[in-house]
């Protein structure tokens, strides 16, 4: 059993753009916000073999109590053994990103994919959509060779260093007019924003969940209403920043029958990969009470 510490410690990064307005815009005043990219990334991983975890050790290590990134990271966190609990989801995110070649690149299809270099975020969302597109065109992770790059993607493309890239906005847009879409997310998967947590905490301190939940449905509604003013609060180049606020959805749902085999989905795709060490049960992760939690919150 977790020992809780007086004050909630709430964890958030940029590419989560709802938490990173609550954080900004001070609407959780008594939590502690931690910077995930303090915290690291943990121990290195080999991008063929294993998916990082580090999100989901950090809600049991002391490093935070509610976390919200992309679909992969609570997948990884079960397949650790972590007793995690879905909170919330967004809607469908599926104009965020996509898989890319260069503009002038002679791949023409994923299945001309075997054998290359594919740049991704390893361990967040993109794992996920690199990892659906090559079971569509009837490849696995050992087909390809995976390039985990967080901070130089796009440069690693449009230098020909990588053959593809699973990008996202704002980061697409500088490289966008050289780059050709190999395939859109809108069909592959819903890639969409979710929040989760330790089942003792959401089951010991609801209250302060309900004040999470809450507040986050504040920052949405707020960057949706002023998505300038939202955008100016995150690092990097406005327009760029405003165009990826402006083209994704607000809101915080409950966690639906068709996610949860989407994510079920996912996971074995993980494990029948090797890149997580064993099954899971998705569903193990949703508590019923959450969803009358979420409307309570407003």
């Amino acid at each position: 059993m977790t020992t809780f510490t007086t004050t909630t410690k709430v964890g958030y990064f940029p590419q989560n753009n709802t938490l990173w307005v609550a954080r900004h815009r001070d609407l959780l005043p008594g939590v502690d916000w931690v910077d995930l990219n303090t915290l690291g990334r943990g121990e290195p991983v080999d991008p063929r073999r294993a998916l990082p975890s580090a999100h989901g050790d950090h809600l049991f290590d002391g490093g935070y109590d509610f976390i919200g990134t992309g679909s992969t990271p609570p997948v990884t966190a079960q397949a650790k053994g972590h007793d995690i609990v879905y909170v919330a989801i967004s809607g469908p995110r599926v104009e965020n990103g996509r898989l890319v070649v260069r503009d002038d690149s002679p791949i023409g299809s994923v299945a001309d994919l075997a054998g290359k270099r594919v740049a991704l975020g390893h361990g967040s969302w993109q794992t996920t959509l690199l990892l659906l597109a090559l079971e569509r065109s009837g490849l696995g992770w050992a087909d390809i060779t995976p390039v985990d790059s967080y901070g130089n993607a796009a440069e690693l493309l449009v230098n020909g260093e990588v053959d593809a890239w699973v990008g996202s906005y704002p980061y697409l847009t500088p490289v966008e007019s050289r780059t050709r879409t190999l395939v859109e997310t809108d069909g592959l998967f819903s890639h969409r924003s979710l929040w989760f947590t330790r089942r003792d905490f959401a089951r010991e301190r609801p209250e302060e969940l309900a004040r999470i939940v809450a507040a986050l449905k504040a920052a949405d509604q707020w960057t949706e209403e002023r998505p300038r003013e939202a955008a100016a609060l995150f690092d990097g180049d406005l327009d760029a920043w405003e165009h990826a606020l402006r083209t994704r959805p607000w809101g915080l749902h409950p966690i639906s029958e068709e996610f949860v085999a989407e994510q079920q989905h996912a996971a074995d795709l993980f494990h029948a990969n090797g890149l997580i060490e064993r099954k899971v049960s998705v569903a193990d992760a949703v508590l019923p009470e959450i969803a009358e939690l979420l409307r309570k919150a407003g």
